[in-house]
């Protein structure tokens, strides 16, 4: 299996090695990604890698928001559909899902994700609590919201989006 890497932005540290040199701006950065058109934000402390498709097999009995599993350098992580996760259209016949890998009770989860974007620092000030419009399968995953020029982006809480079955 090829495993497609990539790497954080330069000057943002190394995700793969779980060693972050953020300095104190750390605690407000967030990697964003796209679900469904939906601009997100996952915190940049709990992302240990980014990836390219990548072949995930199926587990048998597994809830519906568990995609399957895939081989991260020898290591078997649980791959999470955040489109059902979140109640959202199914992915497109041919898409080819980017994973954001964020660790969750000492186990390694892949978030699937439409696209991964950058590494942001946000304005804790900023963040607004959620609006009373958001679904409500996304405001028991969500930290708050950010006004980005045009965007909205959700900041997602990982411990909340394990809350499976």
């Amino acid at each position: 299996m090829q495993t497609d890497t990539l790497t954080r932005p330069s000057g943002a540290g190394n995700m793969a090695s779980g060693n972050l040199a953020l300095g104190a701006d750390a605690d407000h950065m967030v990697l964003t990604l796209t679900v469904a058109g939906q601009l997100c934000g996952v915190p940049a402390l709990a992302v240990r890698d980014v990836l390219g498709q990548q072949a995930i097999t199926r587990i048998p009995l597994a809830p519906p928001e568990v995609a399957g599993s895939l081989n991260l350098r020898g290591r078997i992580v649980t791959a999470i559909d955040l489109r059902r996760r979140l109640h959202l259209a199914p992915w497109e016949a041919g898409a080819k899902p980017m994973s954001v890998v964020v660790e969750h009770q000492g186990e390694l989860y892949s978030l699937l994700a439409d696209q991964v974007g950058e590494v942001l620092s946000l304005n804790p000030a900023e963040r607004a609590a959620n609006p009373p419009t958001l679904d409500a399968s996304w405001k028991e995953v969500s930290l708050g919201v950010h006004r980005l020029g045009e965007s909205l982006l959700v900041v997602l809480d990982v411990e909340r989006l394990m809350r499976i079955g």
